[in-house]
C-alpha cells in the first residue's frame, strides 16, 4: 500500500529556471549549515537542492546529505506553505548525522515561517 505522503515529481524544482527564479524573488534564511530560498508563489510546496563539491568532495556524501533534505521535505510538506523552497547545503552539513540535518533543516523552515511553530502543549505541566 503506497504511502501518502509520497513525493511526486511535481514537487521538485528540476529546470535551471525554476532555480533562477526562486534565487531571484526568494527570502533567504540561513543557518550555518543550509540556506533556505523561500518563493512564496501560491503553488503546492516544491523542493530544489543544491549541494556542491565544495559541502563534500564524495558523491556518496553530497547524496545522503540530499537524501536526508529530500526525506525531511516529504515528511513536513503537508503542514508546509505554499511555495518553491530551494535549500543549499553549506560545508558544516558534511559533519552533521542524518537527524541533526533533519532537525536544522525544520529549525530552518521554522524561523522562516513556512512551518507552523510546534505545539505549545507537552506531557510537562507548566
Amino acid at each position: 500500500m503506497p504511502s501518502r505522503n509520497t513525493f511526486p515529481r511535481a514537487a521538485r524544482i528540476r529546470a535551471s529556471a525554476d532555480f533562477a527564479r526562486v534565487f531571484d524573488g526568494a527570502r533567504r534564511t540561513s543557518a550555518p549549515e543550509l540556506s533556505l530560498h523561500w518563493l512564496r508563489d501560491g503553488a503546492p510546496p516544491r523542493l530544489g537542492l543544491a549541494v556542491s563539491r565544495k559541502v563534500d568532495p564524495t558523491a556518496v556524501g553530497r547524496n545522503r546529505i540530499k537524501r536526508q533534505l529530500r526525506e525531511g521535505f516529504r515528511q513536513l510538506r503537508p503542514g508546509l506553505a505554499p511555495g518553491a523552497y530551494v535549500v543549499v547545503a553549506r560545508a558544516p552539513a558534511r559533519t552533521l548525522d542524518n537527524a541533526a540535518l533533519r532537525a536544522s533543516f525544520e529549525a530552518l523552515l521554522r524561523r522562516a515561517g513556512a512551518l507552523p511553530p510546534p505545539d505549545p502543549t507537552g506531557t510537562m505541566a507548566g
